[in-house]
């Protein structure tokens, strides 16, 4: 063994203890400030539920990811220099930490709601996704429907009590803002059985999967693993996680798409962004950095057939939606979806709420800013990816030109920060690969 290859090994340990350090002190913490009973289950989370004893227990919650911590710190001072055993460990560290940060609070606040009510210890867009999913079971149009009586209307007064008064601000009853890809994961999910049956278990599984994701890329073992464990345990995407935000999949169909353009995988690429784009719709931002990136791989054959697959998995998805109930999808998710919401946010729109140029409730003229600062900056981006071709550059286009949207965006929550951090990991893994001589792909 090198000594670069010790070196990667202790600093891929490293990367892992920085997590844990980084993310148990706010891990579980920020939860909705449910008032509801104690939960009580006997069903496959019961278990924890009861050590927990039916509350949102932090101790529960972070305790397994410290030991994780400790238990790599010892694998730090005595990890053998044999392989294959050597790599064996390394990554059982890379999971078990990984999981040890993601899976007791996804599981414990699926069971506290499984031990309650389904509007208790969730997230508001989380649940209605999966009622949205149980519409498209049942054979009827998630779009244009009243989801007030489905029982969200109980979860914003946080107490059980249906609001439909103004109390607060409902702005999901009426209306289903997220494209087609989210409703029908929710019907994934509200086909499975008992607490399983959460979204947030197919969130918690995303997650995961980007570990073997990043295995993907180029680069040493060792890189990969260090990418995976960032892209899959990092601050934003744990919270999203057992919160119920619904970034997981969105992000891991991105990882892939960039991964697979690396291999010349075109077809498979403009499918990926496609997945991506049919549940989040800012994800066509990775659209003109991978579009430069098959030009310069392949030319007009690799950006014809990215190109192909993009609009064909788009179409499959939403064309039936769309031909269900064209006004009810355009209001929902075009109209209401990207104008109606409060502007929320540390971005420009924040900053002339405050100065009095806009109101909060007020019109936005996002198109004409993304126009004059967002498009000028993004086509620079790519002008230097086009002069400068490197296969770090579309990561880092798309970490960039992602960061320049967000600021200048209407409403924009803070969890959204995920995705051009993933670009950042990304374009670093990606341009530190050759760095190394011995190549463990």
């Amino acid at each position: 063994m090198t000594l670069s290859r010790e070196r990667l090994g202790l600093a891929l340990l490293g990367t892992l203890i920085g997590l844990v350090l980084i993310n148990v002190p706010w891990l579980g913490g920020d939860a909705w400030a449910f008032r509801a009973p104690e939960a009580v289950t006997n069903g496959l989370l019961g278990p924890l539920v009861r050590a927990a004893g039916g509350e949102w227990d932090l101790g529960v919650v972070r305790a397994p990811a410290l030991l994780a911590g400790v238990l790599v710190a010892v694998l730090a001072i005595v990890l053998p220099s044999r392989e294959p055993l050597r790599r064996a460990l390394l990554i059982i560290a890379t999971v078990g930490v990984v999981a040890a940060l993601l899976v007791p609070a996804t599981l414990l606040q699926v069971g506290l709601r499984e031990g309650t009510s389904p509007w208790f210890h969730t997230n508001d867009a989380a649940y209605q996704v999966e009622l949205a999913g149980e519409r498209i079971i049942r054979g009827d149009n998630p779009y244009g429907f009243d989801y007030t009586g489905t029982g969200l209307e109980r979860f914003y007064s946080l107490d059980g009590t249906p609001v439909t008064d103004g109390r607060v601000e409902t702005v999901a009853l009426q209306h289903l803002a997220y494209f087609p890809g989210l409703p029908v994961l929710g019907a994934v999910s509200a086909a499975l059985p008992g607490p399983l049956g959460d979204v947030r278990i197919l969130m918690l599984l995303f997650a995961l999967a980007l570990i073997p994701a990043a295995l993907l890329l180029p680069g040493p073992l060792e890189l990969r693993l260090g990418a995976g464990a960032l892209l899959a345990a990092n601050p934003l995407l744990l919270r999203s996680t057992w919160f119920g935000i619904l970034d997981a999949p969105v992000l891991l169909a991105l990882v892939l798409a960039f991964a697979l353009a690396l291999k010349g995988r075109w077809g498979w690429t403009g499918a990926l962004v496609a997945l991506a784009l049919v549940e989040k719709q800012y994800a066509f931002v990775a659209i003109p950095v991978l579009a430069v990136a098959a030009w310069q791989a392949g030319g007009r054959d690799a950006l014809v057939r990215a190109g192909a697959w993009l609009v064909g998995v788009t179409a499959v998805v939403v064309l039936p939606f769309l031909l269900w109930g064209p006004s009810a999808f355009i209001d929902d998710t075009l109209v209401y979806g990207t104008s109606a919401y409060r502007i929320v946010g540390y971005g420009l729109s924040g900053i002339l709420v405050d100065l009095g140029v806009i109101a909060r409730d007020g019109a936005y003229p996002f198109i004409v800013l993304a126009l004059i600062i967002w498009l000028p900056l993004t086509l620079l981006a790519l002008r230097r990816q086009w002069r400068a071709p490197a296969p770090w550059r579309a990561a880092l286009g798309f970490a960039l030109s992602f960061l320049i949207l967000a600021w200048i965006a209407r409403y924009f929550q803070t969890s959204g920060f995920v995705y051009p951090l993933a670009g950042l990991i990304l374009a670093a893994a990606i341009a530190l690969a050759p760095t190394f001589a011995k190549d463990d792909a």
